[in-house]
């Protein structure tokens, strides 16, 4: 078997953000996904052709049940996955519309400040992607 990019599994995802109806401030979606139970970005793999953006997008709307627009591409994360490398595209994005309702993967979503979103995120490298979006939106 080749190490080539094929055996790469790609995904995409968003680190959404809104500003918060309260008080203007700036708030992170996380995820919750009940059958790894962990908190997370909004991310999943991509379709066969699919454009990673065009997966990004799709992911947020499916898991959240938010549509958004696309900001800055933030870094990409890559990591070992059931024993493969994957490779996970992100994008700044910012909600538009919609509200969630929880479905097959995600069972709850959480709007927090930058902060508590580091604190809630589960993976060091998912915790990254926050200061990567704080920079993006030039707010460090």
């Amino acid at each position: 078997m080749s190490s080539g990019d094929n055996d790469v599994i790609r995904a995409a995802g968003c680190v959404l953000w809104r500003r918060s109806p309260y008080d203007d401030g700036l708030e992170v979606c996380l995820v919750h996904r009940p059958k790894y139970d962990d908190w997370s970005h909004p991310k999943g793999k991509l379709k066969r052709g699919e454009e990673a953006l065009a997966a990004a997008l799709r992911e947020v709307e499916e898991e959240t049940g938010f549509q958004c627009a696309p900001g800055a591409r933030l870094p990409t994360t890559r990591y070992i996955a059931g024993g493969r490398p994957k490779r996970v595209d992100y994008w700044a994005a910012e909600t538009t519309d919609g509200g969630f309702t929880p479905n097959r993967e995600v069972d709850r979503v959480a709007w927090l400040s930058p902060t508590a979103a580091r604190h809630r995120l589960t993976q060091p490298r998912d915790k990254t992607l926050v200061d990567a979006l704080l920079s993006a939106l030039h707010l460090t």
